[in-house]
């Protein structure tokens, strides 16, 4: 008689946790597409809280790739140029970071090709640092203008939904990625 009352009292808390679980289950999925919705609703711009502007730029082989590609994973745009002393110094923690994180985060860099002696510096330097991140050319400057890039390197951290997070002017390193990606 006891096995049985002990029996049903597992049964029933079993049963209690399945129900709560679904219930909170569902409540955090209702959650995400909410959020979701919302951050449609945040305004575009270049400031923290906002949507990033989406843009269209042709990486090293005339392939054009636009920032919405990446829609779902968190993203580094990472403005740059091969004649910037802090971007040289950035460039090993950045493809360590892409290697380590590739899975759910890309380093988008935007190589600021207006700026550059000429076009033809660039590959050089993604092959003298091995850099197998996807690289876009900003060869009008419009990108930089539009981002407001006045510090090189400048980076934006973006979340899944494309929402500003942090914005960094000057150059960092592994551990600071780390720790602002892991963040949220």
């Amino acid at each position: 008689m006891k096995k049985n009352g002990l029996a049903i009292l597992v049964l029933i808390g079993l049963i209690g946790y399945g129900a709560y679980d679904y219930v909170t289950g569902a409540t955090k999925e209702t959650i995400r597409h909410q959020s979701s919705a919302t951050n449609e609703k945040l305004p575009i711009g270049i400031e923290k809280g906002q949507r990033a502007p989406n843009f269209t730029l042709n990486d090293l082989n005339g392939n054009p790739i636009q920032l919405a590609d990446y829609r779902g994973k968190k993203v580094l745009i990472n403005f740059w140029a091969s004649w910037c002393p802090p971007c040289r110094a950035e460039m090993p923690h950045m493809q360590q970071f892409y290697e380590d994180y590739q899975k759910d985060t890309v380093i988008l860099g935007v190589n600021l090709t207006s700026t550059e002696d000429s076009p033809k510096d660039v590959r050089p330097f993604i092959e003298e640092f091995g850099l197998t991140f996807p690289i876009v050319m900003d060869e009008e400057g419009a990108l930089m203008a539009d981002y407001t890039v006045i510090a090189y390197p400048t980076t934006f951290v973006l979340d899944e939904q494309g929402v500003i997070r942090e914005i960094f002017r000057g150059a960092i390193n592994y551990e600071i990625m780390q720790k602002t990606v892991d963040a949220f």
